[in-house]
């Protein structure tokens, strides 16, 4: 079982639904002999040709609307948006179109539309948003949010064989941070299932994405202050696995949900209305929540530090859950 980054996850699981179905291409800026901004696609235009590995112009309407008109005629795209800010400009064809042709004609759109989100890295306000819960908001599309490069080839796997288009988001910190063994060839993670990524019996953290590592750290600094702190990964946000979510906080009795993205509307306001409305008689504890402030991601590599969810912001407030 090979050792991959999560970027190197993402582009196996790519190579091997491209071989294993001929229906399956790629359109996205600079993704053919440059390979991507990331080097996603790097090598693909070699091996599957230009036929299948598409270089579009810097239009993300254009782009996600071609693959719309492909996935009617057949055929399954793979969108990669060079960052997921510049998704706002595909906006119109992602929730008035493709969200809702199922519902007004009864066909499937079997599109994927990924790409690099979040911030860490210094890149401002037009390259490090989380945009994650617009589209949770959209019936008619699923959201997925991989920590892991084995989730992330096998979530993947499940997306593009899915005949709902699914939103795909890759935090660009963990492209080459996070390493693990993944499975060669197949490997199918189904949408819809959380994962319990570290048991615990005194605090349930709810998270995805890069706060699921950070949510980590924090639990194993809990650890040697006595406190057993469990971390959930829910790794799709639509659909939601509630009742992983829930049996969790039957087991804990205190629950601390956490996002990169900004607070107001986030969508770990959504778990914790479930979390209250359907599991309140669990609760010891006033359910917490941490995230980004509400403000446009800065340059400066201060303030955007103080304005990102970090590990000591959740320490402090899993600390004040678990005195309460």
């Amino acid at each position: 079982m090979p050792t991959m980054t999560l970027l190197q996850a993402i582009s196996d699981a790519l190579r091997y639904e491209m071989r294993r179905d001929e229906r399956v291409f790629l359109l996205g800026e600079d993704i053919a002999e440059f390979g991507g901004a990331f080097k996603v696609t790097k090598g693909f235009v070699e091996e599957f040709g230009k036929q299948r590995v598409i270089n579009t112009p810097i239009s993300e309407a254009a782009i996600i609307g071609g693959a719309i008109g492909a996935a009617l005629n057949g055929l399954i795209p793979v969108a990669e948006m060079q960052f997921m800010d510049f998704i706002t400009n595909g906006f119109n064809q992602l929730v008035n179109v493709a969200a809702t042709t199922a519902y007004r004609w009864g066909l499937p759109v079997p599109i994927v539309v990924r790409g690099p989100v979040g911030g860490g890295m210094s890149a401002g306000p037009f390259h490090s948003r989380s945009a994650e819960a617009w589209f949770a908001h959209t019936p008619g599309l699923k959201v997925v949010f991989p920590a892991f490069p084995a989730d992330a080839k096998g979530l993947l796997i499940a997306a593009i064989r899915d005949p709902n288009p699914v939103l795909f988001f890759e935090h660009k910190g963990l492209y080459r941070k996070i390493r693990e063994d993944v499975p060669e060839g197949e490997h199918f993670v189904p949408l819809g299932k959380a994962r319990i990524v570290r048991p615990g019996t005194d605090l349930s953290i709810i998270t995805y994405g890069r706060m699921v590592h950070i949510a980590l750290e924090v639990a194993a600094r809990l650890e040697d202050e006595g406190a057993s702190v469990e971390v959930v990964d829910i790794r799709t946000l639509v659909p939601f696995d509630e009742a992983t979510v829930f049996d969790s906080v039957q087991r804990t009795n205190r629950v601390v949900i956490t996002h990169e993205a900004t607070l107001t509307a986030g969508f770990g306001a959504e778990i914790a209305a479930r979390t209250a409305d359907k599991a309140f008689e669990y609760l010891d504890a006033p359910i917490r929540r941490v995230a980004a402030f509400d403000a446009p991601v800065p340059m400066a590599p201060s303030l955007e530090q103080a304005m990102l969810p970090s590990a000591e912001k959740l320490l402090d407030t899993c600390r004040q859950v678990l005195e309460y």
